[in-house]
């Protein structure tokens, strides 16, 4: 018979290994953090071989003393807990004190390290095995360097996990853009075998940070937004849904400046953005959540990944209603809208984007060879605008309050551009044409018709409530017990819903009264998938957003047909309603409703002074 027996410590942290190093961007990830809590305001990192052969990780924090070198990579030694109410208010990135002595028994690991006020630095080497660790003098600025050789090299078996070269290159990219994402105070580099592939400056402007980690595309089209609610702060950058992609590129969030992937937090992002993204399009976002540190557990997983929250429904409703109002608030505009800093702009203002299919930075200026203007002045554009305006319908009111388009006292400098211009032609009763200050703009009219209809519809049900029908025979429903807890959780919104549920059993249910407009719809489907949602999340949208469907279908119906001939007043009047419609760029399905093409866009595509 097999005795029980006590792991020696190298397999103790092997196994912790397991958990805690899952590929070289693991690593980074550590090594990273625990620099960011010695206070560093530089880290730079080097690589060789994707980090396999090295992961090199210097900073400029406080550095660490000799005697506590052969602790630092000793298991569940740490300095930033020191009993349970510290774990409860973990106010540092590490602090299981897991992370070096798993890292030093899986690889050829060093440390060197200066302290602060001291003469000289020490190093301690441990080549797969922190017991035999030595510490020996070494020369070193003030500061830690951290050296990471042949991961694996012991354990071949994990080895043989690891992707190719350029994925976990990829990885470990992502990993550190991240990182300098939510620390805008401290410089990064990265090198790969000496040569830097990108580097970023403390304290620079937030635009030029966004631009280094998101991209510029994500940079020159996202808005910046900030809200504060009893004691909950989200604040960050999102681009418009108009801007959605393929594949979920850049999706950063992050909780008290931990980079996390929360199943609450992704649900809420996903339902701010319903019914505005097109098919499986993917919205980009950099998030920053702020909380009581004791609102949140980081101790959840082992390598931080994920988090629980104390209070997951009220942050859920805290992230959905603030994105939904944000994504709600955007409106065309008249031209192209940067990014803002986060330093310049107030709390709670909103940036609005511009849909657009090129931005232009400069226009061109050629040379002029005749008397001709290449491209009318701003005059002239006013002055031919100001005529169409005489066009629109006499109730829109103007500047003065009276009912006409243009004053009669106006010049064309005062005259009120709207964002989307006036219309002057419709396109193969399709597409409506329509010249503003900047060039062209063309609107799909069934799109944005029907997206003016659903909006319409759906503050009409805000307005008058749901109403129920009561079912001529109840439907019963088989669940289990955590869907009966969800029932008497979520009662009151259920009710709220339209939906009226009893208990006549231990694990049966029957659905009494439904929403009027879902009386035809699949109920038992319907009821689960509501259940299931406020099991998971404490709440549920799923009647809402079937609700919205069928209000979607409603206007998509009812909306203006493509072939139909419009009126220059009628044209006038859509593109006076999209601009005061939510989510006015996409139509019920996502799709754009709208696009501009400027006079510098018209002149690349004529070659014009070139």
């Amino acid at each position: 018979m097999s005795r029980i027996q006590v792991l020696p410590p190298q397999l103790i942290n092997q196994i912790a290994a397991g958990e805690v190093v899952e590929r070289p961007a693991s690593v980074l990830k550590e090594l990273v953090e625990n620099s960011l809590d010695a206070g560093a305001s530089r880290i730079e990192v080097d690589i060789e071989g994707a980090g396999v052969r090295l992961l090199r990780v210097r900073d400029d924090g406080r550095g660490i003393e000799r005697e506590d070198l052969p602790l630092a990579i000793a298991s569940h030694a740490t300095s930033k807990i020191r009993n349970l109410d510290d774990l409860l208010r973990v106010g540092s990135f590490g602090f299981r004190g897991e992370a070096l002595a798993s890292i030093a028994s899986v690889s050829d690991f060093s440390l060197t390290s200066r302290a602060v006020g001291a003469e000289h630095a020490w190093r301690i080497h441990s080549p797969g095995d922190p017991g035999r660790a030595e510490v020996v003098p070494a020369a070193h600025p003030q500061g830690t360097t951290v050296e990471m050789r042949d991961l694996f090299f012991n354990v071949p078996a994990r080895r043989k996990f690891l992707r190719a070269e350029r994925t976990e290159q990829h990885h470990l990219d992502e990993t550190l853009r991240r990182m300098a994402l939510a620390r805008r105070d401290v410089g990064f580099t990265l090198r790969s075998g000496g040569r830097v592939l990108w580097r970023t400056e403390a304290d620079e402007p937030a635009e030029a940070r966004l631009a280094a980690i998101g991209g510029s595309s994500f940079a020159s089209s996202a808005i910046f937004f900030e809200q504060e609610i009893d004691g909950l702060r989200l604040w960050g950058w999102l681009e418009p849904p108009t801007h959605a992609r393929e594949r979920a590129e850049v999706q950063h969030f992050f909780v008290n400046g931990r980079a996390v992937r929360d199943k609450v937090v992704l649900h809420a992002v996903r339902q701010a953005y319903a019914d505005v993204l097109h098919g499986a399009r993917q919205p980009s976002y950099a998030l920053f959540l702020a909380l009581d540190p004791e609102g949140v557990d980081v101790n959840v997983h082992p390598a931080k990944l994920e988090v629980r929250f104390r209070e997951a429904r009220r942050v859920h409703d805290f992230l959905f209603s603030t994105l939904h109002r944000v994504i709600g608030e955007l409106r065309p505009t008249a031209g192209p809208v940067r990014v803002a800093s986060a330093l310049g702009l107030a709390s709670g203002q909103v940036g609005t984007p511009s849909l657009q299919l090129q931005e232009s930075q400069t226009s061109y200026a050629p040379p002029r060879q005749s008397g001709l203007p290449l491209q009318p002045s701003r005059f002239e554009v006013r002055e031919t605008l100001a005529a169409y305006q005489a066009l629109a319908e006499p109730s829109y009111p103007s500047p003065s309050g009276r009912g006409e388009g243009v004053r009669d006292d106006a010049s064309p400098s005062d005259a009120t551009i709207p964002p989307l211009g006036y219309a002057i032609a419709q396109l193969h009763g399709v597409y409506i044409l329509a010249e503003n200050a900047e060039g062209l703009i063309v609107v799909d009219m069934h799109a944005a018709a029907e997206r003016i209809a659903y909006e319409r519809l759906k503050r009409a049900l805000e307005e008058d409530g749901i109403r129920r029908q009561p079912l001529l025979v109840p439907l019963p429903l088989e669940v289990d017990a955590r869907l009966m807890d969800a029932v008497e959780e979520g009662r009151e919104a259920l009710t709220r819903l339209g939906l009226v549920l009893d208990a006549i059993g231990p694990t049966t249910l029957v659905v009494r009264e439904v929403p009027t407009l879902l009386a035809h719809a699949d109920i038992a489907s319907l009821a689960l998938d509501t259940l299931e949602e406020i099991a998971r999340h404490g709440d549920s949208r799923r009647i809402e957003q079937a609700l919205h469907a069928v209000l979607s279908r409603m206007a998509c119906h009812g909306s203006v047909r493509a072939g139909r001939r419009l009126t220059l007043a009628e044209m006038n009047a859509l593109l006076r309603d999209m601009e005061a419609t939510p989510r006015a760029d996409q139509c019920n399905h996502g799709r754009p409703t709208w696009t501009r093409l400027t006079m510098a866009d018209l002149d690349r595509l004529f070659l014009r002074g070139q």
